[in-house]
């Protein structure tokens, strides 16, 4: 027996016992694990060139759960991979003046060496990295096949553009409207993008949510419901005469609009289009003012929840289009709470009935038209 214990001998010594047989190389039906088997994944780790302490968090929870699943009669998979693709690799790289695969391939190298020095019962036989083209082909392949069916279909978008990193930022990646690497102020941006018709299988998606994640915080439930981002309601047009450049109608003279309440049509007193719709672009050609309040609202949130809560603020395009059914001239304005992702970009104001449009026609004086009453309640258009 050893008088002094040294870790650093115990565990290099056990880590290459375990090497020499092994000891954590999944087998299929491996005769010693009788109840079957269990896939034991952690979400794959960024190669930004050393571990931190929450990825020892991360890959220690997994560790602690092979093991135990294992001691139990379970045959444990714990693979091992790195998602090393995409913009993040090119901008280190180009800071530290090195091609990106030479960055990528080190930082990988320094980051299992010291995965490898923790002892994390992992099975790197199966170790993959998303940069390689063995392992990226399978998805320009799922991509194709996506695009074939119709799944997948090109359209114009609004994204966050960080002007320093040089890449589109998801809604999450932007806090306070900048970067939340760089710190840069974010610009929102039009450009072509492929989207996912994941309409297609909302019902599908909300039922696996609502029925199929026993043990999910409700927290992560009602995230999950937001991001499907189902809603039911009505897509219809106001028709325009409002001419572009080349002389055809915008939008083939209809501005469309959708709504979940479409019993409340007859209260539009305004319509409100993001800064990115056509008709903004088209009012702000001639408007020194009005193009610094698209660009200003360009500067904001996109996230829904930011939207909810900003302050509510406007300008009047100086353009109109008709009401569907009743033919009045409705005025359209430039609002900062209206999203181009969001159906069409362009929403019906109906003050007496949406406290979003009630609070943005009391700020700028326009007109509160109820036209549905709830009996036994009393209406009143004061704040």
């Amino acid at each position: 027996m050893q008088e002094k214990y040294s870790p650093a001998d115990v565990e290099k010594a056990a880590q290459a016992h375990w090497k020499a047989i092994d000891a954590y190389k999944a087998v299929e039906n491996d005769p010693r694990f009788p109840k079957g088997k269990y896939y034991a994944c952690s979400m794959l780790p960024y190669p930004s060139g050393k571990l931190h302490m929450g990825h020892v968090r991360n890959y220690t929870i997994n560790d602690v759960m092979y093991r135990y699943l294992r001691m139990n009669g379970y045959n444990v998979l714990m693979p091992m991979g790195w998602d090393a693709f995409g913009m993040p690799a090119e901008n280190a790289a180009m800071a530290n003046k090195v091609p990106p695969a030479q960055w990528t391939y080190s930082n990988i190298a320094h980051m299992k060496e010291q995965m490898e020095s923790m002892g994390l019962a992992i099975d790197w036989s199966r170790e993959m990295a998303a940069c390689k083209p063995e392992y990226y082909k399978w998805n320009q392949w799922m991509f194709l096949k996506m695009l074939e069916k119709g799944i997948i279909y090109l359209k114009t978008g609004t994204v966050n553009w960080d002007p320093v990193d040089q890449t589109v930022l998801a809604n999450e990646q932007v806090v306070d409207g900048r970067g939340w690497r760089s710190g840069a102020l974010i610009e929102k941006r039009e450009i072509p993008m492929y989207y996912v018709r994941i309409t297609d299988y909302a019902e599908e998606l909300l039922d696996y949510v609502d029925h199929k994640l026993p043990g999910w915080p409700e927290r992560v439930r009602i995230m999950q419901s937001n991001w499907i981002g189902k809603s039911t309601g009505v897509r219809f047009a106001f028709p325009h005469s409002i001419n572009g450049d080349d002389g055809a109608l915008i939008g083939d003279g209809k501005m469309f609009v959708f709504t979940t309440r479409p019993d409340t049509i007859m209260g539009v007193t305004f319509c409100a289009v993001a800064a990115e719709h056509p008709l903004a672009s088209h009012a702000a050609r001639n408007n020194p003012e009005l193009q610094a309040f698209i660009a200003e609202c360009k500067m904001g949130s996109v996230i829904e929840a930011d939207m909810a809560t900003m302050e509510k603020k406007g300008m009047p395009t100086g353009l109109f289009v008709t009401h569907p059914i009743s033919g009045e001239q409705v005025e359209v304005w430039v609002g900062n709470y209206v999203l181009m992702t969001y159906g069409d970009g362009a929403v019906m104001g109906v003050p007496a009935h949406d406290e979003r449009d009630f609070a943005f026609a009391k700020k700028y004086k326009l007109p509160i038209k109820q036209v549905i009453t709830a009996e036994g309640q009393s209406y009143s258009d004061e704040e």
